[in-house]
């Protein structure tokens, strides 16, 4: 079935996959629990979700978990959980401890977020950054001390760094954009918990730091989000819905994903709350501050749940990374099992 035909299915699906019996049967009557750890920055879509569901059916518990997304694969990877939610794709050393313990897993996309970077509210010189100067501010090779380090005519007030923790999936798709092959520098204060990483920068006005853009809307009382700019288009672009979406806002704007242990999904419990998760994620998505993936994506997430397509398809058979944009990527012709 191509996309387009799925996109045009997709709420009957889905619906018909959530309701196969009726609603207020399996009110009374579904029983269980869902387990659920991982991203930081997924954390507050699974959680909504979360809270929607046990209100249709509460006599399931669901655990939302925040270990950060390679804590979560670590517990995933072994059977611990259910669900492991990502800010970015599984990599091969995690895909192959999950096979080593009969893991197999549906690859979910639901969300697309932007890693916005933010610094106080006060500063009122940072109006935007180069992904150059992005460097020099966080890689090793860079670990500029002041601003003025940074950019002719910018303050020497000393720049303090606050980071996601190196389980964060956010930090790995971070030093990818930035730093490559290469290190962030040591001396950044650190943290899995966004919230420490608010506390942080909104306490320090020579402060700058990153996180999912769903925290930054959360707080951009008390924090500036800065401009970045695109390095084809060479104009600074701010992130917006409509800048994640579209991708103007490069190079940080990204899909978020849940993996779901195919084990686990057999149970009720387990399939409706995904099919819910699925069916809801782009209301859930606008509503937690992130931006909803194509129909034509979940279309395709809910195909693969309901065809039994386990895998990921963002690892070759060789194991190697494989990049692109979600829309392209997510096809029966990357999947890899």
């Amino acid at each position: 079935m191509k996309l387009r035909s799925l996109a045009s299915v997709a709420p009957a699906l889905l619906a018909s996959f959530l309701l196969t019996n009726s609603l207020s049967a399996q009110n009374t009557s579904l029983l269980g629990k869902v387990e659920i750890d991982g991203s930081s920055t997924v954390y507050p879509i699974s959680e909504a979700a979360a809270s929607g569901f046990t209100k249709d059916f509460p006599n399931v518990k669901v655990n939302v978990g925040v270990s950060g997304t390679g804590g979560g694969f670590k517990r995933f990877t072994i059977g611990q959980t259910d669900i492991s939610d990502a800010s970015r794709p599984i990599k091969a050393k995690e895909f192959s401890a999950a096979k080593d313990s009969g893991i197999r897993f549906y690859e979910l996309p639901v969300a697309y977020d932007g890693l916005t970077l933010v610094v106080h509210k006060s500063n009122d010189w940072v109006d935007h950054l180069t992904v150059d100067e992005i460097k020099k501010i966080f890689t090793t090779e860079g670990a500029a001390k002041t601003w003025a380090e940074v950019r002719q005519g910018w303050p020497k007030n000393p720049i303090k760094i606050f980071a996601p923790g190196t389980d964060s999936g956010t930090f790995d798709y971070f030093k990818e954009v930035v730093a490559g092959e290469g290190s962030l520098r040591w001396d950044m204060s650190t943290s899995e918990d966004d919230n420490v990483l608010v506390t942080g920068v909104s306490g320090s006005p020579n402060a700058i730091g990153f996180f999912g853009v769903a925290y930054y809307e959360e707080n951009k009382d008390k924090l500036k989000s800065v401009a970045i700019v695109n390095p084809e288009l060479n104009e600074p672009v701010s992130p917006t819905a409509q800048t994640i979406e579209n991708g103007t806002y490069a190079p940080f704007s990204r899909p978020l994903f849940i993996y779901v242990n195919a084990q686990s999904f057999r149970r009720p419990e387990v399939k409706r709350f995904v099919a819910y998760y699925l069916l809801k994620a782009p209301e859930l998505a606008s509503k937690t501050g992130y931006v909803a993936l194509p129909k034509t994506v979940y279309a395709q997430a809910m195909n693969h749940c309901r065809g039994g397509k386990v895998g990921t398809h963002y690892l070759t058979d060789e194991m190697e990374k494989r990049s692109g944009p979600v829309t392209e990527l997510y096809t029966p012709a990357t999947l890899v099992d």
